[in-house]
């Protein structure tokens, strides 16, 4: 059996915020795929990932239940929390350098909250 054998799931709201969850999440070093060792962390496509999912938020607002909003404003403030905490602890490490190689000791992160 190989992995298109298996069926995929409903396309659904969820499944679309869960997604971009997972991607953020993963961009972070918070999740890692099986079989890796090392987590690869990207902040830049991290932050882009929770700012699409906070465009989702507001294009779709009015438009959602209120499970459907629930997930999406929790979501993303979830995110928020964990690229703040994972940014201060490569701060600390200074492991995190500007686009000109510079530390980025004081560079604050830029998520768009509405």
């Amino acid at each position: 059996m190989n992995e298109s054998d298996f069926p995929l799931p409903p396309a659904t709201f969820e499944f679309l915020v869960f997604s971009l969850k997972m991607q953020a999440e993963l961009r972070m070093g918070i999740l890692m795929l099986p079989g890796e060792t090392e987590a690869s962390i990207d902040m830049n496509a991290a932050r882009h990932t929770i700012d699409m999912l906070a465009m989702l938020a507001e294009k779709t607002k009015g438009n959602l239940s209120l499970e459907e909003q629930r997930l999406i404003e929790n979501s993303l403030t979830e995110l928020r929390f964990r690229f703040v905490q994972v940014t201060e602890k490569a701060n600390e490490k200074s492991q995190i350098l500007t686009p000109d190689g510079k530390p980025a000791d004081d560079e604050e992160p830029r998520i768009i909250i509405p």
